[in-house]
């Protein structure tokens, strides 16, 4: 009688302690960071309404590809598949907070070999095991599970705008490769058509052999250059068709060249807008804190375990009567893992590091990403200012090709200068659309860099 009720006290002693774990967890807190409180390159403060920003473009066939890319994906399928593997270990954490029942049900007949009569026998036994949570280290275990799969969900949300982000590129990609294709054509007969007529001049006397030689040198470059726009089309089209979960192949992408008219205006907020807003600066800071659960959880596994079973079982010759006298029992099981000593201080240290490398990588994270909106902020504006340059540019050189010509077709300058006029218009025209495609995707990477609200929620 006196051991079972020190055996009761006890028990009940573990659980009082159990609920005294959380005592000896550490409290988190933020890693010390520096937010600047503005950007340096636009002062602009306030919300952030471009949620999603794809359709400040006006596009509808831009949309479609995003929603259908979204579903069909490969990579944030992936992504989806981790996100569900550890939402699962999360719930197998929860599991070792409840005791684990087990049950066992056997039956045997013995038979004599010389009388030949047989007798049999049946067993049950049903078991309960459940390891009192006394000093919180299965609590941590499970935060640390719970912080991974909320990690592992922004992970996934990183993926989905990151891939949001590659499809709109590859769009426009696209549509500037084959509006650039389309004038390197123009440029390619254009060339073709000088080069027949410095031919008949040069047949009949008007022009040496010099002037026929730089004519074909053009010609020939700008067929090369074609060459390459085909190729790199080729290429964009296949990167393109592999985001929809589909072999490379050539298909028609609707767009022919880039949208016209002004870039979307967007309010960029205050820089501490992004620790709320960017889905890899909050999986980096939801790793820290699994990283804080692991260490405590290290610290705690070498603290004396204290395991309760307990049993409940009979047998009879009878299947019927099998439960009919049961018996029952009930233990405690104590282990001292801290008799460990060079394990348990390496697997603390480890732990710790882990920790520490988890708070070094939040701070990369999150500075990278100021970094990324105040280059992006600062190239909008660049390009917004080389574009007008670009337009004088050109237009200075259609002009001076138009003279050039005239003066060729009376003989007043040698076709060396009409040639060059020609290429100065050319190149002019080439990098005035190459900013536009530049702006086009300093807009996407500023609207990455901000982040924003769940693309692909699940």
């Amino acid at each position: 009688m006196k051991f079972k009720t020190r055996l009761v006290a006890a028990a009940l002693s573990a659980v009082w302690l159990s609920g005294c774990g959380s005592l000896m967890r550490s409290d988190y807190q933020a890693p010390e960071v520096q937010v600047p409180a503005n950007w340096q390159q636009m002062h602009v403060a306030g919300d952030v309404s471009m949620d999603p920003w794809w359709l400040a473009f006006n596009d509808p066939t831009l949309n479609q590809y995003i929603t259908q890319v979204l579903a069909q994906n490969n990579d944030l399928t992936l992504a989806t598949l981790t996100l569900k593997k550890a939402r699962l270990q999360l719930g197998l954490a929860q599991d070792d907070l409840f005791p684990t029942l087990s049950s066992s049900t056997s039956g045997q007949v013995q038979k004599s070999l010389d009388s030949g009569e047989s007798a049999d026998s049946y067993s049950t036994n049903l078991s309960v095991n459940y390891e009192l949570d006394l000093w919180g280290k299965i609590s941590a275990d499970v935060d640390q599970a719970k912080w991974t799969a909320m990690a592992s969900q922004q992970d996934r949300e990183a993926t989905a705008q990151s891939l949001v982000a590659t499809t709109a590129s590859l769009y426009w990609q696209i549509g500037y490769l084959k509006q650039r294709l389309n004038l390197s054509q123009r440029n390619v007969a254009d060339a073709a058509q000088t080069l027949q007529l410095i031919e008949k001049q040069y047949q009949l006397g008007a022009v040496d052999q010099l002037d026929v030689l730089e004519a074909k040198r053009t010609l020939a470059s700008l067929q090369a250059q074609q060459s390459e726009f085909e190729q790199s089309l080729l290429e964009a089209n296949n990167a393109f068709a592999i985001l929809f979960n589909q072999p490379p192949k050539s298909i028609s992408v609707n767009i022919q060249m880039l949208p016209e008219g002004d870039m979307p205006s967007l309010s960029v907020g205050a820089p501490s807008d992004l620790l709320i807003r960017r889905p890899d600066i909050k999986a980096a800071i939801y790793e820290v804190k699994a990283a804080l659960a692991n260490k405590d959880a290290a610290d705690l596994d070498y603290l004396p375990k204290l395991t309760l079973t307990g049993a409940l079982g009979g047998s009879s010759q009878a299947l019927k009567d099998l439960l009919s006298n049961p018996i029952g029992s009930l233990g405690a099981d104590m282990t001292l893992p801290f008799l460990q000593w060079n394990e348990m201080k390496n697997s603390q240290a480890i732990a710790d590091l882990d920790y520490q490398s988890a708070i070094v990588s939040y701070r990369q994270v999150l500075y990278a990403a100021f970094q990324d909106v105040e280059n992006a902020l600062s190239a909008r504006e660049k390009l917004k200012y080389q574009a007008a340059r670009l337009q004088e540019q050109y237009d200075a050189a259609s002009a001076a090709e138009s003279i050039y010509a005239a003066r060729y077709q009376y003989g007043s300058t040698s076709i060396m200068d009409y040639l060059n006029a020609q290429e100065d218009t050319r190149n002019a025209q080439a990098s005035l659309l190459e900013n536009r495609y530049n702006q086009f995707l300093t807009q996407v990477t500023l609207y990455q860099s901000l982040g924003g609200t769940d693309v692909a929620p699940l």
